[in-house]
């Protein structure tokens, strides 16, 4: 028995000196490193012994390290310059046939992140091995490898291209939402419409099956829908969802970049907002180094009050000098946006971008010249600097993204003389351009035409020709286009007189022969589109209708907001039509509860416009808790949205007071549209002079009508005049007032004039509210009046007015080129047509 256990003494100790002598110290000792100054320690004492799997450690475990630190403790550029990193590259360089698919990929990765330059013989090597084995990698190695490419800008490569293959086939094996979102970004620039869906499909059923704490994965799936320009809804609020599970752990880095995607993306999320900015207000205190405070800086005091802005501009100032480049033109931005009128923090900013004017590229000089130009800082010798740089980067640039922009912000500047070399490289990529850069330019062109000295000779010819580039291009691409989603993107932003004079009939023309491609999915955008144009084209609007109401369910609840918006504002009626408000209602009113506040808001007050007013929305918008939650986003949007909201709000409330009074809905607008009307400068217009005159000669003196006459509920009415049952006019108007009782009973009011209370007019008098209407109440290419105009006639008439309205292209005819004419118009107008 003791022989026995001898014996086995004996294989023990055999067995552990052979472990022993099988481990690998180096790898155990690059294992214990604390820093990247013992790795290159063990790396410098054994170069000769180190393998591929030694190599492939060291570089992983600086690249760990790094990581790990902030962005502004990082110390990339010594580990690169340090000499035995270049040993580390010349090792791996020679090893590359040695490495596994993993190393092979993780290497290149690495070596990336490290700073090593795309175009160096180890970066160039390892991207040509990887090359060779694509078809064989592991998804994960495959969506590392894209990121690689990534970090080249070979987006659109063919290598990329082929990878985008891949991910097409092997779609359905990809179990990992961290391998799928990666691929995501990669593939977006390539991804067909069909790949696109089922890509998106994919990352539903992933991000369900995910570890929800993992947000970045949402990150990648909301940038994907950036990059391809498709707003999914039901996707973006799943990653919306996750986004809130983890506002409490995100930085303000995170939060900024999520705001910004959902920016571009127009997804304005309310319980996003509020977690945000209440997260923001969290990290104040803690964001004291230059780069956390102006992450924080730039996305909080957007949509923080007045008094946080100005503790965010002391802290600012006191961190001025310390600021980066990049730092000083976001801090600039920032200013601008929130139009901050702190002198001695703009100056102080400037004064750092000046110091760094050498390292900014032709956009970021170009979102400086803007920011301050909007901020209008005086100093004529910055500008006139940041003028000759802008002309030096425009002459030389190739890309019309970049061209569109210096010119836009060129046109800003004061104009002395334009150099010819601008206006040829303009004309140079004017081809490249999409509709909304030609918008730009023939802007920029239009202000040049107007400021430049020569322009009093006659237009110069390198205008003239310009502008027939810009003409002739706009139509060709109008002629060529046959994809109606790829037209509708160019249209997206696309405004101004240009476009509106050169290429909207065209352009409805187009929509006209590409009907047969209006689906469900491009619905809403084109219904937005033909909104902001006020152009009624009826067959388009007739297919709109058709195709909502056919396949209405595949529409997103929120989505019947935009596909709405045409019919509402240009007052589009017809069986259809109303058969799309129908279907329309029954979509959204299950998801009320769900909708943005502000959004709820939009939509019931097209629905009013319409004379539409379903009970649910109404009750969901007038009622405490739901006003209390739209007081607190309206703090957090921008200020533009914010001020249309609330008068929506308001106009809503007079409509269902005025419409609806079954619903019991108080007014509760009454201060808020003195202060309205305390801010209007009351100044009127020529043509209401013109009328203003001949309405005292038609009616028998200035006495019996009163301009800009305010009615309950705050209407104003251009004249108002009173005519009794012989339609003579009634003196007294100018200081006769509409009241409202404390019940909400239209009264009007009594004075001193008449010398005797009076709550009603006499029988068969009748109180006339004439309203001149310009083009603007007018859809662009009829006489076809819009809703807001025939609303406000509809509610003149229930507070009793005869409402007599006077179109721009009656009063400014051939037949009425006469005072006569235009008093006999009037005349009939008031006297005559009682029943209009």
């Amino acid at each position: 028995m003791f022989h026995l256990r001898g014996l086995g003494s004996f294989f023990r100790r055999r067995f552990h000196k052979n472990v022993r002598a099988n481990r690998d110290q180096i790898l155990d000792e690059l294992r214990i490193c604390s820093s990247e100054h013992h790795i290159f320690d063990v790396v410098g004492k054994n170069k000769a012994k180190l393998t591929v799997n030694h190599v492939s450690s060291a570089v992983k475990m600086l690249w760990h390290f790094q990581k790990e630190k902030p962005q502004v403790l990082r110390t990339v550029e010594l580990v690169n310059n340090h000499p035995q990193f270049l040993t580390l590259r010349v090792l791996a360089e020679n090893k590359i046939s040695l490495m596994d698919d993993f190393t092979l990929v993780d290497l290149l990765y690495s070596f990336l992140r490290l700073d090593v330059e795309p175009h160096d013989s180890l970066i160039q090597q390892l991207v040509s091995e990887s090359w060779l084995r694509l078809d064989k990698l592991p998804m994960a190695s495959l969506s590392k490898f894209a990121i690689c490419l990534t970090d080249q800008h070979l987006q659109q490569s063919s290598l990329m291209g082929h990878i985008t293959n891949i991910v097409d086939q092997r779609l359905s094996s990809i179990n990992d939402a961290r391998i799928l979102t990666t691929l995501l970004i990669s593939v977006s620039s390539l991804a067909s419409p069909r790949l696109r869906d089922a890509l998106i499909s994919q990352a539903h059923i992933l991000l369900d099956k995910m570890d929800q704490s993992h947000y970045n994965n949402a990150r990648r799936v909301v940038q994907f829908l950036r990059n391809v320009k498709h707003s999914h809804r039901p996707l973006l609020e799943k990653c919306n969802q996750i986004v809130l599970h983890n506002v409490p752990r995100l930085n303000a880095e995170n939060i900024g970049i999520f705001m910004g995607l959902y920016q571009s993306l127009q997804f304005n999320n309310c319980d996003f907002r509020l977690a945000a900015k209440q997260r923001l207000m969290e990290l104040i205190d803690s964001s004291t180094d230059p780069f956390s405070f102006t992450k924080l800086f730039a996305t909080l005091a957007p949509m923080a009050s007045k008094e946080i802005q100005e503790g965010l501009e002391s802290t600012a100032f006191l961190l001025a000098d310390e600021l980066s480049a990049q730092q000083a033109l976001a801090i600039a931005e920032t200013l601008e946006e929130i139009q901050s009128r702190n002198l001695s923090l703009i100056t102080k900013i400037v004064s750092v971008i000046q110091r760094n004017l050498d390292v900014y590229r032709p956009m970021e000089v170009g979102r400086i010249t803007q920011a301050l130009y909007l901020l209008h800082y005086q100093n004529p010798e910055l500008f006139s600097k940041l003028r000759n740089i802008l002309v030096r980067f425009l002459e030389h640039s190739i890309f019309p993204y970049e061209v569109t922009m210096l010119t836009r912000v060129l046109s800003m500047l004061p104009l002395h003389r334009l150099e010819d070399s601008v206006i040829s490289r303009v004309e140079a990529v004017v081809p490249q351009c999409n509709f909304n850069d030609l918008g730009n330019i023939s802007l920029a062109l239009s202000k040049w035409v107007r400021n430049d000295p020569s322009q009093r000779r006659g237009t110069p010819g390198k205008y003239v020709r310009l502008m027939q580039t810009l003409n002739r291009c706009g139509h060709e691409k109008l002629q060529t286009a046959d994809r109606l989603d790829l037209l509708l993107e160019d249209f997206r932003y696309i405004s101004g007189e240009w476009f509106e004079e050169i290429l909207l009939e065209q352009s409805m023309a187009t929509l006209q022969r590409m009907s047969d491609q209006i689906n469900w999915s491009n619905v809403p955008d084109l219904a937005l589109f033909l909104t902001r144009t006020n152009y009624l084209c009826v067959p388009v609007m007739e297919r709109i209708a058709q195709v909502a109401v056919t396949d209405i369910d595949k529409i997103h609840h929120s989505a019947t907001y935009a596909t709405l918006l045409p019919f509402s504002v240009l007052n589009y009626d017809s069986e259809k039509a109303d058969e799309l408000y129908n279907v329309c209602i029954q979509r959204f009113t299950p998801h009320i509860s769900s909708f943005d506040p502000h959004l709820l808001v939009l939509l019931a007050y097209s629905l009013a416009l319409a004379d539409s007013f379903p009970e649910a929305v109404i009750k969901e918008i007038f009622n405490i808790d739901f006003l209390g939650k739209l007081d607190a986003q309206l703090e957090t949007l921008p200020d533009a949205l914010n001020m249309r909201t609330r008068i929506r709000l308001m106009e809503l409330n007079r409509a269902v007071c005025l419409e609806c009074p079954e619903f019991q809905v108080p007014w509760f607008h009454e201060t808020y549209c003195q202060q309205l009307q305390k801010k209007r400068n009351g100044l009127i217009s020529p043509v209401q002079k013109q009328i203003h005159k001949l309405l005292d000669e038609v009616l028998g003196g200035y006495n019996f009508v009163q301009v800009a006459a305010v009615t309950p509920y705050f209407y104003t009415v251009d004249f108002e005049c009173i005519l009794d049952k012989q339609l003579q006019p009634l003196p007294g108007s100018e200081s006769t007032s509409l009241e409202i009782s404390d019940k909400g009973k239209i009264s009007w009011g009594s004075t001193s004039l008449l010398k005797k209370d009076r709550n009603e007019l006499s029988p068969g008098a009748q109180r006339i509210a004439i309203n001149f209407l310009d083009s603007k109440s007018f859809c662009k290419n009829s006489h076809h009046v819009k809703g807001e105009a025939l609303m406000k006639k509809r509610h003149l008439e229930i507070l009793g007015y005869r409402v007599i309205q006077i179109p721009h292209f009656e009063w400014y005819s051939m037949e009425l080129s006469t005072v006569d004419a235009w008093k006999e118009y009037l005349k009939k107008k008031i006297f005559t047509d009682r029943l209009t």
